[in-house]
């Protein structure tokens, strides 16, 4: 099992109400909230592994030289030498290494690769993993990385920490028309704000599933744009072709690496915490009470 930690403690922030505060006052509702989720996986379906993967770099110059509006408008601070700092909520910011002190404590893996985003290190995990994954995200683009043949799949929180959705090939191609190597695509030539990218303009999610359904890949719908012949509206042969640089490098930018070079890390799902009297200490200065204490005894069962 593979966490996009940071789309889950956000999702935990805003959907667990920042009254759930330490003795002294400061909210830890993403930390506690975390834990709730953790707690509930684990007992929902009993991993032999469990990786937190992390955002050692948000924003990777690698994506932005190729894409300059590459998540551009959460950029808090430009830092011409390093990282760009993400805009975060004021309340948010310190619990991050509140719940990775925590994740330390109990001894969950939790991997981050400096120049790479968590997609990556969750792309690479699962091409590397030689048996059934579960990445368990709320941003859609992981779901490329669905695959029925090797056993991935993807757990997409839509309501508080108990009910997901699973995405497996057949939910895919009934909601986009897609298997999981063609979502990749689809999102490169549909756009997607939230991201900053563009796009192709004029077409949209409905119109790249078809030209997809047509084609092939984008490979095929840009052989067909320079063939006469080919089944293509004037306007989306118009389009495809006006955008083509765009095309040529926002493959790399939207599929996830398959190639972070990833540090030795223990993956196993720990039974007992890897230290007992840190956890002990967090527990107490961040008043963390039965969120921890019910991920414990679900890793103990």
């Amino acid at each position: 099992m593979l966490l996009d930690t940071a789309s889950l403690y956000f999702r935990a922030y805003f959907g667990v109400p920042d009254s759930v505060r330490a003795p002294d006052g400061t909210p830890v509702n993403a930390v506690r909230g975390l834990l709730d989720f953790i707690a509930r996986l684990v007992q929902d379906h009993r991993p032999d592994d469990l990786v937190a993967c992390m955002d050692a770099d948000w924003r990777p110059h690698w994506r932005v030289e190729l894409i300059p509006t590459y998540k551009a408008h959460r950029v808090a601070e430009e830092i011409p030498e390093g990282s760009d700092v993400e805009e975060i909520p004021d309340t948010l910011s310190p619990q991050v290494p509140v719940i990775e002190a925590v994740l330390d404590a109990l001894g969950i893996a939790r991997v981050g690769v400096d120049g790479y985003e968590a997609d990556d290190v969750i792309g690479t995990l699962t091409g590397r993993a030689t048996g059934p994954v579960d990445i368990v995200t709320g941003d859609r683009d992981l779901f490329q990385l669905v695959d029925d043949a090797r056993g991935v799949r993807v757990l997409y929180p839509v309501k508080g920490v108990g009910t997901h959705q699973t995405v497996d090939e057949a939910w895919l191609r009934g909601k986009y028309g897609v298997d999981g190597r063609g979502y990749a695509d689809l999102a490169l030539l549909r756009g997607d704000p939230s991201d900053g990218l563009p796009g192709v303009p004029g077409i949209g999610e409905k119109t790249a599933a078809k030209l997809l359904a047509d084609h092939g890949d984008l490979d095929g719908i840009m052989a067909a744009v320079g063939n006469p012949a080919a089944k293509l509206t004037p306007s989306q042969r118009k389009r495809l072709h006006e955008a083509r640089d765009y095309l040529a490098v926002a493959p790399k930018v939207v599929r996830v690496a398959s190639d972070a070079p990833l540090p030795g890390f223990t993956p196993e799902l720990p039974r007992t915490p890897r230290d007992p009297a840190a956890l002990d200490a967090l527990a107490e200065r961040w008043g963390l009470g039965g969120s921890l204490q019910r991920l414990l005894s679900t890793l103990r069962t």
